[in-house]
């Protein structure tokens, strides 16, 4: 059965990559009345309901062009949709506005366009913060391509928007009756668990780095990997890629003792309690792909 798409993997949005080469499109666009333009700073942008706020180009503030721009694409009405990337303030404020909210936090209950949306602006945000110099020779690099490319102002090289791969599984027994979560050692004091993560390593097929995460941090074997899907998961710049995988040999689940602090087994009753928010433990949060990975377990009552 095919897997609902994770929270972050809705985007319905036209890339329009063909306009990106246009130099002056940018321009153009902000000087469009129907253009719309979200706001982001760091992984946060203005949230009402279910709903990112959009606002025309002349409303978002640019003072002394420290604002950083880039082409989201086409709504379904034809309209462009922009991204204005913040720093964040020097003090960490949102400028008395509550409406600010997180990615992290928000993006699994907004509406698909603008779950896409968010998600890509974050992305996006921090590539421009990160990567505002050359990585062979030092000089800056300057946005092109409408906020899709850099390049060097020096040595000429252009650099891209980097994606790094993780995998992330969710562990099940023989009979398929539990699932194995473990406890990382940040989140004891809220009583959470998670599925198990981890980046590729240079050199690692996803079934070698799948196998490698959950015998360093479970200490189990696993096999019978089937992929379930993918989202973005700018924290800071991975794709996660999302596997379901059959322990071999569920008597040897222990944790590592250092990043991940407990291991254990749930079955489906206590799983779905604890979707619902009544115990006995904390999932991960609606934004994220272990929680759709584990409803994916579940089965479609969860």
């Amino acid at each position: 059965m095919r897997m609902q798409p994770p929270a972050l993997a809705r985007s319905v949005f036209e890339p329009s990559p063909e306009e990106r080469s246009d130099e002056t499109l940018l321009d153009r666009l902000r000087a469009d009345p129907t253009t719309r333009v979200v706001t982001v700073r760091g992984d946060r942008a203005r949230v009402r309901g279910d709903r990112l706020v959009w606002e025309a180009p002349e409303f978002v503030a640019d003072e002394e062009g420290t604002t950083e721009w880039a082409f989201l694409g086409r709504a379904a009405d034809g309209s462009a949709r922009l991204i204005a990337a913040q720093a964040i303030p020097a003090d960490g404020g949102d400028d008395g506005d509550d409406s600010w909210a997180s990615l992290r936090m928000s993006g699994g209950d907004l509406v698909d366009e603008d779950a896409g949306a968010f998600v890509t602006a974050v992305a996006l945000g921090r590539w421009f913060s990160d990567f505002r110099f050359c990585p062979r020779c030092g000089a800056p690099a300057r946005l092109r391509s409408a906020g899709w490319s850099r390049v060097c102002t020096g040595c000429g090289r252009e650099q891209f928007p980097r994606t790094d791969p993780a995998v992330i599984v969710a562990v099940s027994d023989a009979g398929n009756e539990r699932l194995l979560l473990g406890q990382n050692a940040a989140w004891a004091v809220d009583n959470r668990f998670s599925t198990f993560a981890g980046f590729v390593e240079a050199g690692e097929s996803l079934e070698t780095a799948i196998r490698r995460e959950v015998a360093e941090e479970a200490g189990v074997v696993v096999d019978d990997l089937v992929y379930r899907g993918s989202q973005a998961w700018p924290y800071p710049r991975s794709l996660m890629l999302g596997f379901h995988a059959v322990a071999t040999d569920a008597s040897r689940a222990r944790p590592d003792g250092d990043e991940i602090v407990a291991v254990r087994w749930f079955d489906r009753a206590e799983i779905r309690s604890s979707l619902a928010g009544a115990g006995p433990v904390m999932l991960p949060g609606s934004a994220s792909i272990a929680r759709r990975l584990i409803v994916d377990w579940c089965g479609d009552d969860a």
